[in-house]
């Protein structure tokens, strides 16, 4: 009897330890770490051989392409000879990445210093009683600092598009006179590029804002309006899509229960709508990051594209291996950026769904 009961028991733990290596597993699809999943459920107990072979397949197979791509990378670029000398391979860009981020430390420590004179300097005047003097730090800015504006920059924007295209987009669903006049105007606008953008943006912004004193730099609302103006088209575009197929049999409940227009929309419209909201809202992310890069590249505004026209001009000897750090950041950055509104998708969908 004591056998079985310690049996029951053990196959109780076993069954609540895979239950949570599946949550932990669904968490890291979400993520973008589906690799890992058979791995926890491997630990857990849950088909260790199986889980084990599906992870080592779903890691092995990435890690070699990427391998093969390194590998012919490094062979082919030496071949490839530019007016700044040979395409850097996979070790030189590694090194400028390196470099990088040991001018990032050399920044932090001229700047600790800085702040360390100024603190000894207004100590001394606060005690001859004269008035204590602060300034900025203004050394230039590191390639870190760059990848900050870049990301503050393209989420202001998008913000602003997102607001602006959702509530439009649901209008354009739900109102088929709304859709008709729209749709001409939608249809102009959507396929301008960001480079035509740019210099009306700059004019508009230079001739209306006045920059204040701890007012928002004109460099960055002119990059954040041109990124708002060539993003915010696919979240509206799949917005109206979404709201216009929604069963019209809800819609039909909705007017009999009289439901306000507020909660029709959303209790509604919204949570069947959401797919292709979300689906959006990803692309319109995705356009608006690599319209950032042009619009700061063109503009000379600070950010990423910045840093490359900037090593561009340089024409150092060490150029096209940094130009390439960016491009990689850029190209990383831009996946955790739809990683992160996938998992925001995911999780706004399982509340909707309770």
């Amino acid at each position: 009897m004591t056998l079985v009961l310690d049996t029951t028991e053990a196959d109780h733990r076993r069954a609540r330890r895979v239950a949570r290596a599946a949550r932990i597993a669904g968490v890291l699809e979400t993520l973008g770490l589906g690799f890992l999943a058979p791995l926890v459920k491997a630990l857990a107990g849950d088909d260790p051989a199986g889980n084990l072979r599906s992870f080592a397949r779903l890691l092995g197979i990435p890690l070699i392409a990427i391998a093969l791509f390194l590998l012919a990378w490094g062979q082919l670029a030496p071949r490839v000879q530019t007016s700044l000398g040979a395409l850097p391979g996979p070790g030189a860009v590694w090194e400028q990445a390196v470099a990088l981020h040991g001018d990032y430390l050399i920044d932090q420590q001229k700047r600790a210093e800085f702040h360390a004179r100024e603190a000894a300097r207004n100590a001394e005047l606060a005690a001859a009683g004269k008035p204590v003097k602060t300034h900025a730090y203004t050394g230039a800015p590191t390639f870190y600092a760059q990848i900050w504006t870049s990301i503050r920059t393209v989420l202001f924007g998008f913000a602003i598009a997102t607001l602006f295209a959702v509530p439009v987009g649901i209008l354009c669903g739900l109102s088929p006179t709304v859709n008709l006049g729209l749709t001409p105007l939608i249809q102009i606008f959507k396929p301008v590029s960001p480079l035509a953008w740019l210099p009306i943006v700059t004019m508009v912004v230079s001739a209306l804002y006045h920059t204040t004193s701890g007012g928002l730099p004109k460099s960055f609302l002119v990059s954040a309006i041109t990124v708002t103006l060539c993003s915010l088209w696919p979240t509206l575009i799949n917005t109206g899509v979404g709201v216009a197929s929604i069963d019209k049999d809800l819609l039909n409940v909705s007017r009999v229960l009289r439901l306000s227009t507020w909660t029709k929309i959303t209790k509604l419209v919204l949570p069947s709508a959401l797919p292709l909201i979300f689906t959006g809202l990803r692309l319109s992310l995705g356009v608006g990051w690599m319209v950032l890069i042009a619009a700061e590249m063109l503009a000379q505004n600070p950010g990423l594209g910045k840093f490359v026209w900037d090593e561009f001009q340089n024409g150092s000897s060490n150029s096209l291996a940094r130009i390439m750090v960016a491009v990689l950041t850029i190209g990383i950055i831009g996946f955790l950026l739809d990683r992160i509104m996938f998992a925001i998708q995911s999780a706004v969908s399982t509340s909707t769904r309770r």
